[in-house]
């Protein structure tokens, strides 16, 4: 008989139990295995409308842009996406709130016969049905989900959207996905149903083309935010940003320019969920969902005196965002940075844009399985011509940082989430403040 399951700790531990697999480099990739235990559930995908939210970057801040909103309309919401940047519960969102502990036991228990006699499961199969049944258990209006990785065989696809959305498209996880934005773009697009809706963020070209062809082929209506949306930035300060839209002015409070493009891509998705479904939103709710949204870890602002900056760019296409970012911020003020990346991430891609703008580059890792260890982050920094310290673990590498800055000094953590979560902790550990509940950063 299989071990009971009594604690939030012993459910997770019963999730890492399953393999968390590198699609195409087993043989396991595949659809078929999650829809067949869905069908077994009932069918939950089925039973609320959905935004289903594919690309390389800005997915999770689209998603929260998204919900936030809808919530702001009084529609009861989901919100899934990974991966969690303190807690697993984080991954699976209600109203805004991450699930609790007993809330997810239940579910656990629940399903666990049908996962038990599901063959090959993974672990992120595995969370995605109970994220997917847990919503239609409880009777969500409308679920936001952000694809994991690529998007056509995704196991978030298993979901028919109301709407699909499609953010910005650069190189990342290119051993899977494809050597070329052509070859990754076609993975992105496979969220895209006959007569479907889709709404496309700005994307370089060969990306476009390749999500204009794909929306031909299956007659599906496609949106194309920098053609069919006009808006205008305004005031850009450490306090957060302004947009104008068809004369309404809107606050944002997450920093950098292309968070305003995240924005009225979520705009342009809730206007089609409105075209598609009849959701009605008013102004007044974009205007306080708008405001309120918080999505951290993404140029996200701790401190000043001296400014510590945390963000998750992750590829060099995120790495120049980040670098414009700071240049629009601080001027040509010098940074230092500290750094750690997952080694099946372009980190030299990122070291690239990075480097020039450091006055100084710790190089550390997360605990995470995939981190790249720091010796090797050195060396790459080594070959592009400039030097670099390195700490042994990220509360180390703040620790020493600190330790030398003055109140001008800026510090900026970017290169993976699972360093940013992993310094963050270690900042309101340092500043005695509250802890968010933690789980281990590799649960898949």
């Amino acid at each position: 008989m299989a071990a009971a399951i009594h604690s939030y700790r012993q459910a997770l531990a019963y999730i890492q139990g399953y393999p968390a697999y590198t699609p195409g480099q087993t043989g396991n990739w595949s659809l078929e295995r999650l829809q067949g235990l869905l069908a077994r559930l009932g069918s939950p995908e089925k039973k609320f409308l959905s935004l289903l939210i594919a690309g390389t970057k800005g997915k999770g801040s689209t998603a929260a842009i998204s919900e936030s909103i809808l919530r702001s309309a009084h529609y009861q919401t989901g919100l899934y996406t990974s991966p969690y940047l303190h807690s697993f519960r984080e991954s699976i969102r209600l109203d805004g709130e991450p699930i609790a502990e007993a809330e997810f036991l239940n579910v656990l228990r629940e399903l666990r016969s049908y996962f038990e006699t599901t063959a090959g499961l993974t672990a992120f199969e595995l969370t995605t049905a109970l994220a997917l049944f847990t919503f239609a258990h409880l009777g969500v209006d409308i679920a936001v989900l952000e694809v994991g990785l690529g998007g056509r065989l995704d196991a978030t696809n298993v979901v028919a959207p109301t709407v699909a959305v499609i953010t910005p498209i650069s190189y990342d996880h290119i051993q899977v996905l494809g050597q070329t934005l052509t070859a990754i773009a076609t993975e992105k697009a496979g969220i895209v149903r006959d007569g479907a809706l889709v709404i496309s963020a700005p994307q370089v070209d060969e990306a476009r083309r390749v999500i204009e062809q794909v929306c031909l082929e299956r007659q599906a209506k496609l949106i194309l935010v920098d053609r069919d949306w006009q808006w205008q930035p305004g005031r850009s300060v450490l306090d957060g940003q302004t947009f104008t839209i068809c004369e309404q002015i809107y606050h944002l409070p997450l920093l950098g320019n292309h968070q305003i493009t995240n924005a009225v891509t979520a705009l342009a998705a809730l206007a089609g969920l409105k075209e598609r479904a009849g959701v009605e939103i008013t102004n007044q709710a974009i205007t306080h969902g708008l405001a309120s949204v918080t999505w951290p870890g993404r140029l996200e602002l701790l401190q000043r005196r001296p400014y510590v900056i945390l963000d998750s760019a992750m590829n060099g296409d995120s790495a120049e965002k980040l670098a414009g970012a700071l240049v629009h911020y601080f001027g040509q003020r010098p940074v230092t940075f500290i750094f750690g990346a997952s080694h099946d991430h372009a980190v030299v891609d990122m070291l690239r844009v990075l480097l020039p703008l450091s006055e100084r580059m710790m190089m550390t890792a997360s605990t995470h399985r995939r981190a790249e260890q720091p010796e090797n982050l050195v060396a790459m920094a080594d070959e592009l011509g400039y030097t670099a310290d390195s700490a042994s673990s990220p509360s180390l590498a703040l620790d020493q940082v600190l330790a030398t800055a003055t109140a001008d000094t800026i510090i900026c953590v970017a290169g993976s989430l699972f360093l940013v979560a992993e310094i963050r902790e270690a900042w309101l550990r340092r500043n005695g403040l509250k802890l968010p509940p933690l789980d281990p950063k590799d649960l898949y």
